[in-house]
Order: structure tokens, then sequence, then C-alpha cells
């Protein structure tokens, strides 16, 4: 221990210029190296079962070129790199602690003085570092080249560029004021917008059927339909508008070449939007979701609030599992245990990602919010490790 502490008061580490002490140097120094090798370990875990096999199918049996399927592996990379933080962190925190306490180094420190909850500061500082560094490179890095690498799969396959939209099934529910026969209005469903395909420039076979009033006041059938940015309204072309009377009869039908009509520009907002999670930062999301509005009905939507919630809390799984593994690994171990680093580790990850299904599942049959769906796991793995760690303080 003496010789680690010498070491960590090198004034060429760069935590000396910060006034970290001496002991939060030693253990940190010691805590990167095995971090390192989890990062390497779990991401070639994780990009070898997610990607690679998928590759290694396209380039046998749709021809994929070897040097493209190279770009894309590199592409989804980071995906599993960001995946990798959180269990890498883990992984280190066994083994160092496990380590410090075979050899009897924790008891030495122990001896001094140092409770149980000092010596798992360090871990929980670059727990806190992980955290911010994970959050960071999963709005910044992950979602772009998650797209890039979708855009040149596709385009590999294709032959040409694909579409950066969505190509069929547009769908808008406007809400609004709704007039009642009493002559009074409630809020609910006024229009509802659909279409069958979206080409890039123009919508394709839509259908508009108006809620306005009480009942269904009219349909509207086109062929096509462009956005008009000069009047800020809808083109509508070779259609047919059916008025409908209260009973639900035909009232009168009119046909039109061209039909000019006040819409919102929503639905041409969510033909270009992706709604690929994995290619959309919270800030994009937030913006579809901003586009759509009330339309909270749609699993789409739904998936989409309980995703920006994760993307906030998956980050501080860095956190949790710093506090769970340097509060395990204090633990006195003889050193041949130090082996079983590795299958704790798996055990926990399962575990957290297992939860974190399960509550996605509850989230979908309305039992929980998407905050707390989002955040349960994280905050049963905190308030486990916080039991765990006063037990050891003992």
């Amino acid at each position: 221990m003496a010789i680690g502490l010498a070491k960590a008061k090198f004034s060429l580490n760069p935590l000396a210029w910060l006034g970290v002490p001496i002991m939060d140097r030693y253990i940190i120094g010691e805590l990167i190296p095995p971090f390192l090798f989890g990062v390497g370990a779990f991401s070639s875990i994780g990009v070898a079962i997610g990607v690679l096999f998928d590759l290694m199918r396209r380039i046998t049996e749709a021809g994929l070129s070897p040097w493209i399927a190279i770009e894309v592996f590199f592409l989804k990379l980071p995906y599993f790199l960001s995946l990798s933080f959180p269990m890498a962190l883990l992984l280190s925190c066994l083994m160092v602690y496990g380590r410090l306490s075979s050899d009897s180094e924790l008891i030495a420190l122990r001896s001094c003085g140092i409770s149980v909850f000092r010596l798992v500061v360090p871990a929980l500082l670059l727990g806190l570092v992980m955290t911010g560094v994970m959050f960071a490179f999963n709005e910044a890095v992950v979602p772009a080249a998650n797209r890039q690498a979708t855009f040149t799969m596709e385009r590999a396959l294709r032959g040409k560029d694909p579409t950066s939209f969505r190509e069929k099934d547009i769908l808008y529910q406007e809400f609004g004021r709704i007039e009642r026969e009493d002559g009074r209005s409630k809020k609910g469903l006024s229009r509802l917008f659909y279409a069958k395909e979206f080409d890039g420039q123009q919508m394709l076979g839509l259908t508009i059927l108006d809620f306005s009033q009480t009942g269904l006041n009219q349909i509207v059938a086109a062929k096509s339909a462009v956005w008009n940015d000069e009047q800020s309204s809808w083109d509508f072309f070779d259609g047919t508008i059916y008025v409908i009377d209260p009973n639900g009869s035909y009232r009168n039908i009119v046909r039109f070449d061209r039909q000019q009509l006040k819409l919102p520009r929503a639905p041409l907002d969510i033909a270009k939007t992706s709604t690929d999670p994995i290619e959309m930062n919270i800030a994009e999301i937030q913006r579809y979701l901003d586009t759509v509005g009330e339309n909270s009905s749609r699993k789409e939507v739904r998936k989409l609030r309980l995703r920006i919630d994760q993307k906030v809390s998956l980050p501080f799984a860095c956190l949790m599992f710093a506090l769970i593994g340097s509060t395990l690994g204090v633990t006195r171990q003889r050193s041949g245990r130090r082996a079983t680093s590795f299958g704790v580790s798996l055990i926990l990850i399962v575990g957290y990602y297992l939860s974190t299904s399960i509550c996605e599942a509850f989230y979908s049959f309305d039992v929980l919010t998407p905050f707390m769906a989002a955040w349960l796991p994280t905050m049963i793995g905190f308030a486990a490790g916080i039991i765990l760690l006063f037990r050891r303080n003992q």
C-alpha cells in the first residue's frame, strides 16, 4: 500500500493538480486499467451479438460489400461503447476493491481510522465523472453515428441514397375546441389526417376526417397534397369532399382538381422525422413530441416519452454500479475469488436490464409513469447499494 501511495504522489498525475487526496488518486489509478479492459470486453460482446452476426449474414446473403460492413461496424460501435460504461465500472470496482481487500490494504486503511464511507468515495467520483461522460456521449455521438449507420446500410442495399423520411402511414391527430349542439364547446379530437405514402415532396392517398363540430362533419379524400409555404396551408389535388349530415347521411359531394385547406404543417414534420430512439437525442425527441401535440394515445409517442427519461436515467447506472461494486468489493476476500468478479458483474448487469424490461412492460400497461418506469431500476440499485454500504461499515 505504501508503494502504491508513493506512486500516486508523482506530480505528472493530473489528479494531483486538482487537489485530489493521495488515497483517492491511488484508488482511481487502480480503477482505470480494469475499467478500460471492461469497456473493451463488454462492448466487444455487445457488438458481436448485436451487429457482427447480422453483417456477416448480409455479406453472404445480400451481397453487402465487406468495406461497407466494416464502415457500419465502426459506426455502430459508439452505441455499444456507451452501454459498456456502467458494466465496465462495476467490474472495475469489484476487481480493484476485491484485490485491495484480499491484500489487506483496506484493513490497513481502516486501522488508520478511515471508514468504509470514505473508502468508496474514489469509486463514486469516477462513477460521477462517467455519468457525465456517458450522458454527453449518448447525446452528441451515438444518435448521429446510428443515423449514419442506417443511411450507409440502406444506401448499400438499395443501390441509391435512402430516404430520410417516413415513407408510409403518416397519421396526425389535431386536437382543439369542438362545438356542441347546445352552443358550448369542449376539448377533443377536431381533425384526423392520414396519408398512405410520402415521397419526400408530396403526400399520396390522403384522407381527412373533420370532427370540429359534434360528430363527423366532412371527409376529404385526395390523390395527393403538398405543403404551401407561402400560404402556410395544404394544397390538395384531384379529390372529393363529402359533407355529412348530423344523422350520418351524405348531404353534399364536391369534386375538385385543387383545393387549399388550412391545416397544420405537423403532418409534414412527422413524415420527415425519424422516430427510432437510438437515432435521436433528447432535444430531437422533444421537438417531435411537441409537433404531434396531444396525440398521446399513439404507441410510438408513448415509447418516445419513456425514452426521454431513460436517456437521463441510464447514465446514472454508472454511479449506481460504482456504489454497489465498491461496497461489495470492500468485503474481505481471498485472492482466488477475484476471478468471480466478471461473473458477479454479469449477474448484476442482467438483473438490472431485466428489471428495466419489466418496468417497460408495466409502463405499457399504464401501471407506471414514464418517470417511474425509467428510474425505478436505478433507484432500487441505489437503495441496495446504500443498505450494503451501511452494513459493511458496521
